[in-house]
């Protein structure tokens, strides 16, 4: 009940004209920010931070909460109709969501991807309010092996599933990883993989690296080998879903809540890993025709559990910043400098120290996820209508874009030159049946995992050992174990089956 009442009176506070019409603006920029490649949540909040000398401590926040939740809605639009993640957590919508454009099926997969996100956005805030402080009481008992491991199933999995063979996804997997290592080692300060050259200190920018593997690929791709674009796979389509729709989509939307949620509340790599997850599960889990479509025709499994798995961690990554001062992501951690421009230290004592700021956040959350299901839902259409472009203005839109995009991180020509040259590697990659989301995966949690793995064995005094005495990490040891043993285990039972049958047939009198 006191929790009830907390949550009324912020809900008194973030529905005042004046924070309605910021939350609405912070809705609005936020997707617009995601839709356009190279500039993301983290960029923007960061760019409007000065607002903070200017705007009520309220205001402001909830005009944040808005870019951060809007960002993650207008990310997946760009991603299915032209396979360019506006953010890296997008990457996994393009796959399956520009396949089911490119069907005909595009408002189905816009309206699933927003749909899917106010489904888990809410659920998740129901558990920020109810669940916060147990939550990131559980998450700070998990260690560096335990992260380490996490991100080792995320590796794993990843590898297994994506693309035409495992050998193949491993191989990108660990094109990634060497990628990561570029720039200063972590501990040492020592340059790694540099080559001498200054701009490579920082390491490469993920974002140049999503863009140019998937956008720059993708248009010079269909320019080296596609050539003239059959329209007729570009029509509108419905921009609503079907009966059929709605019975594979509510589940995907379950599972990705699930899985994603409590990524939020760990600092095990962002959005990335739980959208992975929820993608392998989805294509483990599909049967028949619906198994058919991934990777095909494209499958709305594979769109409304990673939409509903980004949306649920991004709204989960709250309650370590609200109640431990830990940001999860890039954008938590600029939301942390924004608190703390207000001379406000999040943590234990946020929620009796700044109690109404804290619960006004937590309602505009649930305000913020109703409007942007207002704007985005009637805007399929108009999205939709983007396919309608003739093909070579369309891409040379999309390459403009990304240049831009890359260009204005650093205003650097270098980072042009690099741009180019990922985006052909990724028209290298796509001609010979590579997959490119474990480049991107392997890139960003690599430096990750490298650092939780010498904490580790810092821990353990240099033993390996480590990982083997604690339960949590010896857990997800199995899993991953299980994930690259257990279809190849079936695989050569089936073999054998396959096998024994023929050798009956031989020996059965004709």
């Amino acid at each position: 009940m006191e929790i009830f009442n907390a949550l009324m009176q912020g809900f008194a506070t973030a529905i005042t004209p004046v924070n309605l019409l910021w939350a609405l603006v912070g809705c609005a920029l936020g997707t617009a920010v995601g839709v356009l490649p190279g500039i993301g949540p983290a960029v923007a909040v960061a760019m409007l931070l000065p607002i903070t000398a200017k705007v009520d401590v309220t205001a402001s926040m909830i005009f944040f909460a808005g870019i951060y939740y809007g960002a993650m809605y207008g990310g997946s639009t760009t991603s299915i109709l032209l396979n360019t993640p506006g953010e890296t957590a997008s990457m996994v919508t393009a796959m399956e969501g520009n396949k089911m454009a490119k069907s005909g099926r595009a408002g189905a997969a816009l309206a699933t991807s927003a749909i899917g996100s106010f489904v888990a956005g809410t659920v998740a805030t129901v558990i920020v309010t109810l669940f916060a402080p147990t939550v990131a009481e559980f998450a700070v008992k998990l260690g560096p092996p335990e992260y380490f491991m996490l991100m080792v199933l995320a590796f794993t999995t990843v590898s297994a599933v994506l693309g035409q063979s495992s050998l193949r996804g491993m191989t990108a997997l660990f094109l990634g990883l060497a990628l990561g290592c570029i720039g200063m080692d972590q501990i040492s300060g020592a340059a790694r993989y540099t080559a001498g050259q200054m701009e490579l200190l920082d390491g490469i920018d993920i974002v140049l690296v999503a863009v140019g593997l998937f956008a720059v690929a993708e248009v010079l791709y269909n320019a080296l080998y596609e050539g003239k674009v059959d329209e007729s796979q570009n029509k509108m389509g419905r921009v609503h879903m079907t009966a059929r729709d709605w019975r594979r989509s509510v589940p995907a939307w379950l599972r990705g809540t699930i899985i994603g949620t409590p990524f939020g509340c760990i600092p095990a790599g962002g959005t990335e890993i739980p959208t992975f997850l929820s993608y392998a599960a989805e294509k483990k889990l599909a049967k028949g025709k619906d198994k058919e479509e991934f990777g095909t025709t494209g499958a709305i499994e594979g769109v409304a559990g990673p939409e509903a798995a980004n949306n649920a961690t991004v709204t989960a990554a709250l309650i370590p910043l609200l109640t431990l001062g830990i940001p999860t992501s890039n954008t938590t951690a600029v939301l942390l400098g924004a608190f703390q421009n207000y001379g406000i230290n999040p943590g234990p004592q946020l929620f009796s120290s700044s109690a109404a700021l804290v619960w006004a956040l937590i309602a505009s959350l649930y305000i913020g996820n109703i409007m942007l299901l207002v704007l985005n839902l009637p805007m399929v259409g108009l999205w939709v209508k983007l396919l309608k472009i003739p093909r070579p203005q369309l891409y040379a839109g999309i390459l403009i874009f990304a240049t831009v995009g890359a260009y204005g991180m650093r205003q650097s020509t270098f980072d042009l030159f690099l741009l180019y040259f990922i985006g052909l590697l990724g028209v290298l990659m796509r001609r010979y049946d590579f997959p490119t989301a474990p480049v991107v995966v392997g890139m960003i949690l690599g430096p990750l995992a490298e650092a939780q793995m010498r904490n580790a064995v810092s821990i353990g005094e240099g033993s390996w050992l480590i990982f083997l005495q604690r339960p949590m990490s010896v857990t997800l040891l199995v899993i991953v174990l299980m994930v690259l043993a257990l279809p190849r285990l079936m695989a050569w039972l089936g073999r054998r089956r396959a096998l024994r049958g023929e050798t009956q047939d031989t020996l059965l009198p004709s």
